[in-house]
C-alpha cells in the first residue's frame, strides 16, 4: 500500500468521523467545497428536472432555423451569486421571463435531494430575484450562534433559525409578541436566554411572574421593577400606563412642527426625539399570562378585568413611548376571558414551543400562518428549545434557542447589573437585594526564606 493510499483513506476516515461526530466541522473543513462541486455541475440538469427552465424565445428559434443549426436548450435561472456560509450555501438566482418565485418554493424539497443539502428554503428578494438558502447539516440538532452577531438596544438575537441564519428579536419592527409552550418545551430557556441577551443593552426591564417569582426574581439585580403576585401586577401595569403617558406629553411637547423644520425632524416616537430628552426603552415580560387572567371572586374579577385592559392599552399605544411586551403562557385562548382576543391581535411576533394540543398552536397561528399550525404540533418532545416563529405577515419558519442555564443567566444579570436604569414611575416596584458578596481572592503561600 502506497503513502498515497494511507494518506487518502486517513482523510476519508476523518471525514467520515466528522460527518458523524462533528457535522459543523466536517461542513468547514469538506462539504463546502463537495456541495459547490455539486451544484456547479448538477445545476443545469436539476433545473430542468425540477421544471425551472423556459423553452427559448422565438427569435432563438428563428436564428436556429434561418443558420440551419440545432434547436436551442430550454433555459435555466441565471446564477447571480453563489455563496457558501458557515452552515450551507448561499445561492442567488435570476429569474427568466414567465417564472415566478412560487415555482421556486414549490421545488425546495426536490433541490435538497438533488444537491444533496439537508434543507433548502427560499425567497423572494425582489421581483425576478430569488434566494435559495441551504443548510449542509441540521443546524438545529446542537446549536452553535456565529461569534459575530448584530446586536442593538432593540435588536438582539435569540436563536437560530432553520436554513442556518440567526433568529432576532427586533422591538422596533415586532414591538410585541406572543411566546407559547407546554411544560418543558424550551419556553423558560428562550425567555432566559432573551434576558441574558437584553442585559447588555441600555433597556428597561419590567417582569411579572406570578408563580411566586421562581422564573424571573433569580434575575433581579437586572430588572427595574418586578411583581410576583396578580396584586402587584395590577399595580405595576397602572404604573406603566401613567408612564406611556406621560412620554406621549413629552413627545407632544418636543414634536417641532414648526414651518421652518424640515418633516423629517418632526417627532412621532421616542426615537425622533433628541438623545439627551429620550426615554429609556421599556421591555415588559409576562411569564404565565393565565394566572393574571383566572379568577374565582367579584374581587379577583374586577382585579383580572383591570389588568388585562392595561395590557390592552399597553399593546395598543406602547410602541411609540418605547414599552414592549414579551407575553408568555402554556395557552393564550378565548376561555380566559373577555379581552384576551383583543390583546393577542395586537401581538404581532408568534412564537410557539411544543404543545399539547392542536387548538393551542391555532391560538398561535391560526389566524396568520395556519401551515405553521402543523409545524408546531409535530415538535417532538425529544427536542426540547424547537419552536416556530412567526409573525402577521404570515412568514414562518423553525428556530431552536441555545441552551442557557439558570445560572448562566443570572450571571449574565449580575454582571450588567450596572445597566439597570432607576425608573422613576416604577421605583417602588424595584426589587431590594443585598449587595454582591466580593468574591475571595486565593490565599497565596508565603516562599520559604532562602538558607
Amino acid at each position: 500500500m502506497t503513502d498515497f493510499t494511507v494518506a487518502l483513506l486517513l482523510v476519508v476516515a476523518t471525514a467520515l468521523v466528522l460527518r458523524w461526530r462533528r457535522p459543523a466541522w466536517y461542513w468547514l473543513s469538506f462539504g463546502i467545497a463537495l456541495a459547490v462541486l455539486r451544484v456547479v455541475f448538477r445545476y443545469s440538469s436539476v433545473m430542468e428536472a425540477c421544471g425551472l427552465t423556459v423553452p427559448p424565445s422565438r427569435w432563438r428559434l428563428a436564428l436556429a432555423r434561418i443558420a440551419n443549426r440545432p434547436v436551442p436548450n430550454s433555459r435555466t435561472p441565471r446564477i447571480l451569486r453563489l455563496r457558501p456560509t458557515r452552515t450551507g450555501l448561499v445561492l442567488r438566482l435570476g429569474l427568466r421571463p414567465s417564472q415566478d418565485a412560487f415555482e421556486v418554493a414549490a421545488s425546495c424539497d426536490r433541490l435538497r435531494h438533488s444537491f444533496g443539502m439537508y434543507g433548502v428554503t427560499s425567497r423572494e428578494l425582489r421581483s425576478g430575484v430569488v434566494e435559495l438558502r441551504m443548510t449542509g447539516y441540521d443546524v438545529l440538532k446542537r446549536v452553535q450562534m456565529p461569534a459575530r452577531v448584530d446586536r442593538t438596544p432593540t435588536r438582539v438575537p435569540v436563536a437560530l433559525r432553520e436554513d442556518g441564519a440567526v433568529h432576532y428579536r427586533d422591538y422596533r419592527t415586532v414591538p410585541h409578541a406572543l411566546t407559547i409552550g407546554a411544560t418543558e418545551s424550551g419556553k423558560s430557556v428562550y425567555q432566559r436566554n432573551l434576558v441574558a441577551e437584553l442585559a447588555t443593552q441600555p433597556v428597561a426591564l419590567v417582569g411579572i411572574d406570578c408563580k411566586q417569582g421562581v422564573e424571573l426574581f433569580p434575575l433581579a439585580r437586572r430588572f427595574s421593577a418586578l411583581a410576583d403576585n396578580p396584586d402587584t401586577a395590577a399595580e405595576l401595569l397602572d404604573a406603566l400606563v401613567s408612564r406611556m403617558e406621560a412620554v406621549y406629553q413629552l413627545i407632544r411637547a418636543e414634536q417641532r412642527i414648526t414651518a421652518d423644520v424640515p418633516d423629517a425632524e418632526i417627532a412621532a416616537d421616542i426615537w425622533d426625539l433628541p438623545k439627551h430628552l429620550r426615554p429609556v426603552p421599556v421591555v415588559l415580560l409576562v411569564d404565565e399570562v393565565a394566572e393574571l387572567a383566572l379568577f374565582s371572586t367579584k374581587e379577583e374579577e374586577k382585579r383580572r378585568d383591570r389588568i388585562i385592559t392595561a395590557l390592552a392599552r399597553l399593546a395598543q399605544l406602547g410602541r411609540a413611548a418605547g414599552i414592549y411586551l414579551e407575553i408568555c403562557g402554556q395557552r393564550f385562548g378565548s376561555e380566559l376571558g373577555k379581552g384576551i382576543t383583543m390583546l393577542r391581535a395586537q401581538l404581532t411576533g408568534r412564537t410557539a414551543h411544543r404543545v399539547n394540543d392542536e387548538p393551542s398552536a391555532n391560538m398561535a397561528f391560526g389566524d396568520i400562518a395556519p401551515d405553521a399550525v402543523l409545524a408546531t404540533i409535530q415538535i417532538s418532545p425529544e427536542t426540547p428549545g424547537i419552536a416556530v416563529a412567526g409573525d402577521s405577515s404570515g412568514g414562518w419558519g423553525r428556530i431552536r434557542t441555545p441552551h442557557t442555564s439558570l445560572r448562566q443567566a443570572v450571571n449574565a444579570c449580575n454582571r450588567h447589573a450596572h445597566l439597570t436604569p432607576n425608573v422613576p414611575e416604577l421605583a417602588q416596584f424595584r426589587p431590594v437585594l443585598s449587595p454582591l458578596a466580593p468574591v475571595p481572592e486565593p490565599a497565596i503561600e508565603a516562599a520559604p526564606a532562602a538558607a
